[in-house]
């Protein structure tokens, strides 16, 4: 069983704020540093940090891909099916306010030049059961989803940013849903009100549990998992359900959090392991990376997570 993330690459360009901007605000920023990026990226990164041979496929700019491509090959992640595009590559204005939330400004890049017959040319080297990792920061996603259901292969999907362009996407397809509140209440049919605020779900009585209930009534095939920050983690599947308690840590930073518990999740996905186990895993992996500045500069090494019994 191989793993494949086709998913996106990005240059993080983070910005310290006391605050998140509001709109027509101009503000100070304390200090303003690059890391590597992109909710591909990211999970590829933790995966193989967990222990996993992991395979990108996407699309770097010319102008400032290098830097990506060096960063995938000294944390293991293979590139044989990372392709250079004309241009730059995607990137993220982020600011980070002095509770360690944040905001981001997305720019595509690289990462929208996916083209069908890149898509066949990736697929061709996987098959039935490998395991397909897929974020929304690419263009073309329905057609990676077809083309990968089509040789059987398990899609895991992180669908963020929950936009338009999912809307082609046939989400049936897919195996295991890995979402936070507010893309779980909008996976589950919610409104366009759903997007404003991280735990809203949980303001209107929208807790993990029912929200993992209502993912699975619309699509009774699959897995799914809510991320609810500090208070835990949700596991879904048909009438299996699994709690799973944060680890309270001190929150720095909390950009690659949900990357860095996708790819955990992943990993022990790959390797078989009981629910209980991946869930557990991943929350404390999640929990360091909060603790850190950065995306992928933050997600730990798998001797960094102390299991029992390992």
């Amino acid at each position: 069983m191989k793993i494949l993330n086709f998913g996106s690459l990005n240059i993080d360009y983070v910005y310290r704020v006391a605050h998140i901007l509001q709109p027509g605000e101009t503000l100070k920023a304390g200090e303003m540093e690059v890391f590597p990026g992109g909710k591909g990226l990211n999970q590829s990164i933790a995966a193989a940090r967990a222990g996993a041979e992991v395979y990108h496929a996407g699309m770097v700019g010319a102008e400032d891909g290098g830097f990506l491509l060096d960063v995938c090959r000294e944390n293991h992640v293979n590139t044989d099916y990372i392709r250079t595009a004309e241009g730059k590559s995607g990137h993220t204005i982020i600011q980070v306010d002095d509770n360690a939330q944040n905001s981001i400004l997305l720019y595509g890049g690289g990462n929208r030049k996916i083209t069908e017959d890149f898509i066949r040319e990736v697929l061709a080297g996987f098959g039935k059961g490998d395991i397909l990792v897929l974020q929304n920061e690419i263009n073309l996603l329905d057609v990676v989803i077809d083309m990968a259901y089509e040789k059987g292969m398990k899609i895991v999907l992180n669908p963020s940013p929950f936009d338009e362009g999912l809307d082609g996407c046939d989400l049936s397809k897919v195996s295991v849903f890995l979402v936070n509140e507010i893309e779980a209440g909008l996976l589950a049919g919610g409104n366009g009100e759903d997007r404003e605020g991280s735990g809203k779900g949980c303001e209107n009585g929208e807790d993990g549990a029912k929200l993992v209930d209502k993912i699975l009534k619309k699509y009774p095939e699959a897995q799914a998992v809510v991320t609810m920050g500090a208070q835990g983690a949700f596991y879904g599947q048909g009438s299996f359900r699994h709690f799973q308690r944060s680890f309270p840590v001190k929150a720095v930073d909390t950009t690659a959090a949900g990357d860095t518990f996708t790819g955990y999740f992943v990993y022990g996905l790959m390797k078989g392991e009981a629910i209980e186990v991946i869930m557990k895993r991943a929350a404390m992996a999640a929990a360091v990376a909060v603790s850190r500045k950065g995306a992928v500069p933050s997600i730990p090494k798998r001797e960094e997570i102390k299991m029992t019994g390992e």
